[in-house]
């Protein structure tokens, strides 16, 4: 058995799911908008940076921790600086955010 054998059955079984550790979410960041508010269509090249999305999954941490309220399917405002890209699908709008680094969720 080679050491290149476990990485050629990683590479053909691809990660199917990601889960954060510790104190973290994962986000899918909604799109950046190609238009302002008052209907003026942007160029390709210029986009308005968003930074909301919607928490696809919770650590265990998060989830059995009362104090933090955050939970799957939450809209949320968060600060990109902290946030680590995931290069898991072919848009990469996914990203590992710490819930400092998560400043408000949006609510009904």
């Amino acid at each position: 058995m080679s050491s290149e054998e476990p990485l050629e059955e990683f590479e053909k079984n691809p990660l199917e799911t990601v889960e954060p550790i510790g104190r973290r979410v994962l986000i899918r960041k909604d799109e950046d908008k190609k238009e302002t508010k008052g209907g003026i269509r942007l160029p390709d090249n210029i986009e308005i940076p968003t930074i909301t999305g919607r928490i696809v999954t919770v650590s265990a941490e998060v989830e059995n921790c009362p104090e933090i309220p955050l939970a799957q399917y939450d809209k949320v405002l968060f600060n990109p600086k902290g946030a680590i890209p995931v290069d898991f699908e072919g848009d990469n709008r996914l990203f590992v955010v710490e819930v400092e680094n998560v400043v408000a969720v949006f609510r009904k």
